[in-house]
């Protein structure tokens, strides 16, 4: 008898039946994740401020033969996360897995960032992550099931000049991500953290394409070469999949090699 190849891989990570929350769904990372979790079966609730370019997501996935769904939310207002919570439940009927991929940077020395800066940054990157999965874990905890993916980034712990803000934001996440895991095992709920490394979007395609920064990330990449969203798929549909049924509390690096050391000198 043939073993059933693509029942036994359905069977542990198809997202068939989940409906999962994605903040940042309109930004480029947001984009491939909110289509790629599509395809493979997610009801996709997109959050983004950004209304317009979300539409185009949500388009492109039912276009696909997908579901999914626009939702407005303003990261800087708790109210709005409440809203977004309850008209996602209202929709749907559960949330089984969030993903806090919103973010944002400003790329300045730690000398001249003002409280402006650190208000936006770590509002949008620490705060609005613990109070939006405050929001969804209530209705996780009466399902008595969940998956929260927060991501994180490569400066949670390693750090590049002119990006202190952003990192202590992003370390705070981290550290969020393993207080939920044990905080919240108890309910059924998993809490792990997606950890990019440097990653080509639109946002960092001036960095990419200055000659001297480039070569400064590239001499620090063992693969010699910028990720893509794309490249952040496979590890977030396990990580929102029941495959990953006994992770939590962990930081999952996809970073093409750069934590391990880059790439070496000449042996």
């Amino acid at each position: 008898m043939a073993l059933d190849v693509r029942s036994n891989l359905a069977k542990l990570f198809s997202l068939e039946g989940k409906v999962v929350l994605l903040t940042g769904a309109a930004g480029g990372i947001g984009r491939e994740l909110a289509v790629s979790l599509a395809k493979v079966g997610a009801t996709m609730a997109l959050a983004d401020i950004a209304m317009d370019e979300l539409n185009v997501v949500e388009k492109e996935i039912t276009d696909l033969g997908g579901t999914a769904k626009s939702f407005f939310v303003d990261l800087m207002d708790l109210s709005s996360l409440k809203a977004l919570t309850d008209e996602v439940i209202t929709a749907y009927g559960k949330i089984d897995a969030l993903i806090n991929n919103a973010g944002i940077n400003k790329r300045e020395r730690l000398e001249v960032a003002d409280e402006d800066s650190y208000e936006k940054i770590l509002g949008i990157n620490l705060k609005s992550v613990h109070f939006l999965s405050q929001e969804v874990v209530k209705h996780m905890k009466e399902a008595g099931t969940g998956s929260i993916v927060n991501v994180t980034s490569y400066n949670s712990v390693m750090m590049l000049g002119g990006c202190g803000l952003y990192g202590a934001s992003k370390s705070g996440v981290a550290a969020l991500t393993r207080a939920q895991a044990i905080e919240l095992a108890k309910f059924g709920i998993r809490s792990n953290a997606l950890t990019p490394g440097h990653i080509q979007t639109p946002l960092t395609a001036p960095l990419w394409s200055d000659p001297v920064r480039s070569k400064f990330l590239l001499d620090r990449i063992a693969m010699n070469r910028p990720g893509t969203p794309k490249d952040l798929v496979g590890m977030t549909v396990l990580l929102v999949s029941d495959a990953s049924a006994y992770m939590s509390g962990m930081m999952y690096v996809v970073d093409g090699g750069s934590l391990a050391g880059g790439q070496p000198w000449e042996i």
